[in-house]
Order: C-alpha cells, then structure tokens, then sequence
C-alpha cells in the first residue's frame, strides 16, 4: 500500500478459536498505522462477511495516501453453543 494511488483493499480472513451459536458482535480498530507524513491519511477499516465460524477484516485506503505498516485489532462476543461453555475467570 505505499505505492500507487487511488482506492486500495487488504482483506484477512479471521477465524474463531469455537463457533458461536449465532453470528456474533464483531469489534475492528486500528492498533497501529506507519503512514507517510507527506500525504493525507485515509483509511477505513470494517469486519465483512461475518459468520458463526469467522469474518472477513478489511483495511482500504484511497487517494495519494500510502501506508507503510497497518496492524489491527479486534473482539468478538456473543452467545456460545452451549450454556456451559462460558468460563469467567
């Protein structure tokens, strides 16, 4: 992403360690971004195509903006298979 210009897309495929029994809450935000000073910094980030078992997380950006390193982070909740399943600590 730190060369060529106009819109630009990574995609990750993200899988849950245990399925959920419905399609779960899912959290995305940027922990780190090295960008060029330079240029305007555009970004957008999203989960996509989300599903009991995983999601898609997307990282775009567009224009002159050019994005030497991005790392992302990200949380999931929702209701597990089973009612035994749960383990607070």
């Amino acid at each position: 992403m730190w060369t060529g210009s106009g819109s630009r897309t990574i995609r990750k495929k993200v899988k849950f360690s245990e399925p959920y029994r419905d399609i779960p809450m899912v959290y995305v935000s940027i922990s780190m971004w090295d960008m060029d000073r330079e240029r305007n910094q555009r970004a957008d980030i999203y989960a996509d195509k989300i599903t009991e078992k995983g999601f898609d997380l997307v990282f775009r950006t567009w224009g002159d903006s050019r994005v030497a390193r991005i790392r992302a982070d990200w949380m999931s909740y929702g209701a597990l298979p089973h009612d035994d399943s749960w383990d607070v600590r």
